[in-house]
């Protein structure tokens, strides 16, 4: 099985849930504690073995283009004042020589139309997407969990969790062949059904591994929901042939494409961090029931 060595990360979206915030930065420089979103899913691929990082951006997006870049002024700077924590926190930021591309989405068509725009570099290998707004928290990373599981059984592979059946409205929800341990082999994928009609309660969340004959499927795929080209149906469409399986991954996933699971998610990693649990913990006690803040 070929290694997955190329990655998408889908980071045009205007993340209009969080303005006015980002009206000037991209939704995906928004900060868990002292890291930006993206650079917790630059984080988990690199740890899955991933090589080169595609961006599929959009106009506006400076800064999460500039946040990869080397900062030699700030560098200089933190290396004269002899602050080496500083500069050690800025070694992730740092991609090798070319191991970064960054394309434009001149329209917000979907997650569909927005992987196509990678076709020419992703070649004929399988490849990862991972959405930044999904941070799952986990002693391994996600997608290390399911490359490690893709090598032994192929085609297209998507991350899932168990929720509870009144929320399935709210995910593409799996339809289950079969199960064993953490995999189900899907007979395809559902969006958004109703809990009466969901197949499963098995939501897909923003990891996939797939294989480059997705691109033959988005060729010819027609808009559906809103209009847009969506990656599920692609995957749907494809089932037969390359099949598809989902991989429910130890950890735990935070939506933070929303306020209430972005703000979750600080207070999560905050409590997890050595430096900031205790005091941190003792803090969120102490306000339980005793503050009230103007909106």
């Amino acid at each position: 099985m070929t290694h997955v060595r190329k990655a998408i990360f889908p980071v045009a979206g205007m993340g209009t849930r969080f303005l006015p915030a980002t009206k000037s930065v991209p939704k995906e420089m928004l900060t868990l504690v002292d890291r930006p979103l993206i650079q917790y899913a630059v984080d988990e691929a690199r740890e899955a073995g991933i090589e080169e990082f595609i961006f599929v951006s959009a106009a506006g997006k400076g800064a999460l283009e500039d946040y990869f870049d080397t900062a030699a002024a700030l560098e200089h700077q933190l290396a004269a004042k002899g602050k080496t924590d500083a500069l050690a926190a800025l070694e992730r930021t740092r991609m090798p020589e070319g191991a970064l591309t960054i394309l434009r989405q001149a329209q917000p068509l979907g997650l569909g139309h927005a992987v196509r725009q990678a076709k020419r570099l992703i070649g004929n290998e399988p490849f990862a997407v991972l959405l930044p707004d999904d941070v799952i928290a986990g002693d391994t990373g996600a997608l290390k969990q399911m490359v490690d599981a893709h090598a032994k059984v192929g085609g297209h592979m998507v991350a899932t969790m168990d929720v509870p059946r009144e929320a399935t409205r709210s995910y593409g929800v799996l339809d289950v062949a079969n199960e064993f341990g953490r995999l189900s082999h899907a007979k395809g994928m559902v969006e958004k059904p109703t809990p009466e009609t969901a197949p499963s309660t098995k939501a897909v969340v923003g990891r996939y591994i797939l294989c480059p004959s997705i691109f033959d499927r988005l060729d010819t795929l027609v808009p559906g929901a809103g209009g847009e080209l969506q990656l599920t149906d692609a995957i749907n469409a494809d089932v037969e042939a390359a099949g598809v399986t989902g991989y429910r991954f130890a950890g735990e996933r935070f939506d933070c494409g929303s306020v209430q699971g972005f703000v979750q998610a600080t207070a999560a990693f905050a409590l997890a961090r050595a430096e900031l649990g205790g005091d941190f913990a003792a803090f969120l006690a102490s306000c339980v029931g005793q503050h009230s803040f103007a909106a």
